[in-house]
């Protein structure tokens, strides 16, 4: 098989089973993962509690399949709302160049002086630490590289030919760069996309081990290992099972990536 292949495939293969788990969790989940059993603290694996329970006795299995889930909801909304800021920025600074340019182009420079996971931190400490909060400021810190790709793809596309024939036909800018330029720029943005969904549930897991992220009882992977973390001398799963989570979760979206990357790359050369 063909290397580029073999990422897309690994890859859609780790997130395709990952995103099942999350959304089935409702069906397949063998316990609820809210529910306290105090007679069953700390209970290792076992045919009861295939994954083990943690400290308030709750299944980590279930624990688990319900987190998938917030995983997945912090990677596509914060990545989302990434999307549309950075491609927006990026079209008009691309598009219009100039004084809107630099402009676009300072800000980007401002927000990349702050390391993106301290500047998370500093404001989730404003605000309540919550599920939408975590989701929208994840988004707001993390567009600065989708609008440099953008502006980018764009500069090399408004001299082409097309363009000019566009111009003198009279198009409007707006559907010169909705309907010609930005179908044309997105081969990069969607490898872009891709690894930015794997930063953004590293994240989210972050926030949630350090307690100001997913809030209990709401399972997060990142909450599951924080109570792994006290218990790290007689519970080994609460740590071993999240972590590998989270681990295959960005393997296969990064191979996702990469694989598109070289998938796409030859193509965008050839044009």
């Amino acid at each position: 098989m063909h290397p580029q292949r073999f990422l897309i495939a690994t890859g859609l293969t780790l997130v395709g089973v990952l995103l099942l788990a999350a959304l089935g969790a409702p069906f397949i989940s063998p316990y609820d993962p809210t529910a306290i059993n105090l007679d069953a603290m700390l209970s290792p694996p076992s045919a009861q509690h295939w994954l083990g329970t943690d400290s308030l006795g709750r299944d980590v299995l279930s624990r688990m399949l319900y987190g998938g889930q917030i995983s997945l909801l912090v990677g596509l909304v914060a990545v989302g709302i990434s999307a549309v800021v950075g491609i927006g920025l990026g079209l008009l600074a691309g598009y219009y160049g100039r004084w809107v340019d630099g402009l676009v182009m300072r800000l980007v420079d401002v927000m990349l002086a702050f390391p993106t996971f301290f500047l998370i931190l500093a404001v989730i400490a404003l605000l309540e630490p919550s599920l939408v909060n975590i989701m929208v400021v994840i988004g707001l810190t993390s567009w600065m590289g989708l609008t440099r790709l953008v502006r980018a793809e764009l500069l090399r596309l408004r001299g082409l030919d097309f363009m000019h024939a566009a111009r003198l036909q009279g198009v409007a800018p707006t559907r010169l760069m909705l309907r010609h330029l930005l179908p044309n720029a997105l081969a990069p943005v969607w490898v872009a996309i891709t690894l930015g969904i794997a930063a953004a549930v590293l994240i989210e897991s972050g926030l949630s081990f350090l307690g100001i992220g997913v809030q209990p009882p709401t399972p997060s992977w990142g909450n599951i290992l924080m109570d792994g973390k006290a218990n790290i001398d007689v519970a080994w799963w609460l740590s071993v099972f999240p972590g590998l989570a989270i681990l295959l979760t960005v393997l296969g979206y990064t191979l996702l990536g990469e694989g598109l990357r070289a998938w796409l790359e030859p193509r965008q050369a050839r044009r």
